[in-house]
């Protein structure tokens, strides 16, 4: 059976992530309140990553929430 997960990162505990993913049905949610310099650095991610199989959908606000640039988001592994 496929899911809908979601990954939900702000850059400072202070910032509200609410309006992340609002009104997407979603069977697990990663959140993570911090910089997005390295994906590498980011637990929540590397716990989401090693969580998503194989036909699952991944759903994000915005593609500056998973990776810092290009680079980072080239080399991000499932």
């Amino acid at each position: 059976m496929t899911a809908n997960i979601g990954y939900i990162r702000v850059s400072a505990n202070n910032q509200n992530t609410d309006r992340q993913l609002d009104g997407i049905a979603l069977e697990k949610v990663f959140t993570e309140k911090q910089s997005g310099k390295s994906s590498n650095d980011r637990p929540q991610l590397q716990e989401c990553l090693s969580w998503i199989r194989e036909g699952d959908t991944l759903h994000v606000h915005s593609i500056d929430r998973l990776a810092h640039n290009l680079v980072d988001l080239q080399n991000l592994k499932v």
